[in-house]
């Protein structure tokens, strides 16, 4: 069954935007506080720089990566949805194995590749979750943005194709019929592993924060939608950069919160000192006119 490319990539588009909004907020385990540091930042950049190149110089890398993902990534699903997901229960773990069977018997139709693709973001929910209890929130952003610009620097030299083509056509087994899951296919659309995995970790990041994350996966998903229209006019892009731009765009949006919180109470001072409206009060202060006094 065919799908077009509109509905395929609003799909997989869909799934992004969910895995930002389906982390937990990460336990605090004793453990995992004694190896928490910066140096878990350099992970997310690592892990597409460091495979596009050891693919592209190291023969068999496609290979491993792909027995690597057909076994950790149903592993790592079945945690996320007894674990690391929110709403998650314990005995939800076993409904990926269903989604395993799926993806394998089906795996040339858009029931097995959503299966694979579920599968996936899963795997990536659970491993944003992980990191998110190690990192420091602030360096785990800096890793998320360094993530998205090692992207784009990869697409825009023509570097990360070839390599990227090689890991979509590795196989397990060849001939055997064993889901590939390092890489996504949904209809007409190809998503990369680490597409997934950047918004696992902007999910992450926000529930370690406390921060409501269905807004930032709404914003996401509107950021998506508006970046995928360059495929008008290109074949490929990075799609990191959208959760990236959504995570710089919350940034912003809460620093100026921030401010106007600090500035009301000062206003709202000044105007009863000098019997002035806040309206005016503001306005002077702006100016440079006016200091509130301190109290004595």
């Amino acid at each position: 069954m065919a799908l077009g490319f509109i509905p395929s990539d609003a799909a997989v588009l869909a799934v992004q935007a969910g895995i930002v909004a389906a982390p937990r907020r990460p336990p605090t385990i004793r453990w995992m506080q004694r190896l928490s540091g910066p140096a878990w930042a350099l992970i997310p950049i690592g892990s597409i720089v460091g495979a596009i190149f050891a693919i592209r110089y190291m023969s068999g890398t496609a290979t491993g990566l792909t027995w690597l993902a057909l076994v950790a990534i149903p592993l790592l699903a079945a945690a996320a949805l007894g674990w690391a997901c929110r709403g998650s229960r314990p005995w939800l773990a076993v409904l990926a194995v269903p989604l395993f069977v799926l993806a394998w018997a089906s795996r040339t139709t858009l029931f097995g590749e959503g299966a694979a693709t579920l599968l996936s973001a899963l795997s990536c929910v659970t491993l944003g979750v992980l990191l998110g209890a190690v990192t420091p929130p602030r360096w785990l952003k800096f890793g998320i943005i360094a993530m998205a610009a090692a992207d784009v620097w990869l697409v825009a030299s023509d570097l990360l194709q070839a390599p990227n083509n090689s890991l979509i056509a590795a196989a397990p087994l060849p001939g055997s019929g064993l889901p590939q899951l390092q890489s996504e296919l949904f209809g007409n659309v190809s998503l990369g592993y680490g597409d997934l995995f950047v918004a696992g970790l902007l999910g992450a990041v926000l529930a370690r924060e406390g921060r409501r994350q269905w807004p930032m996966a709404l914003l996401t998903l509107v950021l998506a939608g508006l970046f995928d229209l360059l495929f008008f006019v290109l074949n490929e892009l990075p799609a990191t950069v959208p959760v990236a731009l959504a995570l710089i765009g919350g940034e912003l949006w809460w620093w100026h919160r921030g401010r106007a919180r600090v500035r009301a109470p000062v206003t709202a001072l000044a105007a009863a000192q000098t019997e002035a409206t806040p309206e005016v009060a503001a306005r002077w202060l702006r100016l440079g006119r006016l200091r509130p006094r301190r109290s004595p």
